[in-house]
């Protein structure tokens, strides 16, 4: 029996644009299917709204008892545009299993070098063996790519340059909490996928935990080889239990 996989890069990238139009209106008003169903980012014919819409459902789902949604939604209020589209992509690749499988691409192609869409295609082909023809497989690649670069890791128009996004503490926050939701612990939360895809050593992550336990997204503590990250304040802000 053939796995089904979650993707939207079929057809769609995260779409960072229209998404952030829904989650300001949403915010606001508080309800993301009535921004929808209204057309918040003008879809110029009923087809291209409803496509639109399910994709969006599909990839963001829109649940406010969704527990890493509704953290989404928690960090969206906090942050400016640059990290909104650094959060976005990390939740993203959490429900889009291309998406999550191209992060080893991103994170293995050296600062300044091009990322080429035939190495996404090689990966989506290690992943999925003749799953996709040739040329869905490059239409996926392309719309990684596009993803990527919305998020802030590729560069230019042709060219796919990788560069380094800043990452800053509540990007990383958002991060360390999606894999705790997910289960992690300690040193696993820095080897989760969504840790993994902001594309920081070690060291880099640890400084950050520690700037973000200063600012009270959560508690951080590293000793004799064992670490320990708790979210007491995030979680009670949200008023959910893990």
């Amino acid at each position: 029996m053939v796995r089904s996989i979650k993707t939207v890069h079929t057809s769609r990238t995260i779409m960072f644009t229209e998404f952030s139009v829904v989650m300001d209106y949403a915010l606001e008003k508080g309800n993301f299917l009535e921004a929808l169903e209204l057309n918040v980012f003008s879809k110029k014919s009923g087809s291209s709204l409803q496509k639109t819409s399910n994709y969006l459902k599909t990839l963001y789902g829109f649940d406010p008892k969704d527990k890493s949604f509704s953290s989404l939604c928690l960090f969206w209020s906090q942050c400016n545009l640059f990290e909104r589209r650094l959060i976005t992509v990390l939740y993203a690749l959490l429900r889009d299993d291309l998406l999550s499988q191209s992060v080893q691409v991103i994170q293995t192609a050296p600062l300044g070098s091009k990322v080429s869409i035939e190495s996404i295609e090689d990966n989506i082909d290690s992943n999925h063996p003749n799953r996709y023809s040739p040329k869905t497989r490059k239409s996926l690649a392309q719309n990684l790519a596009s993803s990527w670069k919305q998020a802030g890791f590729i560069e230019g128009k042709t060219k796919n340059i990788r560069v380094q996004p800043e990452i800053t503490y509540r990007v990383a926050a958002f991060a360390f909490f999606q894999a705790y939701l997910s289960g992690d612990r300690g040193d696993f939360i820095l080897k989760s996928p969504s840790v993994k895809a902001l594309g920081l050593n070690e060291s880099g992550l640890r400084d950050l935990a520690i700037e973000a336990a200063k600012q009270d997204l959560l508690q951080y503590q590293y000793g004799g080889n064992v670490t320990s990250f708790a979210f007491p304040q995030l979680l009670s802000k949200l008023q959910i239990q893990v």
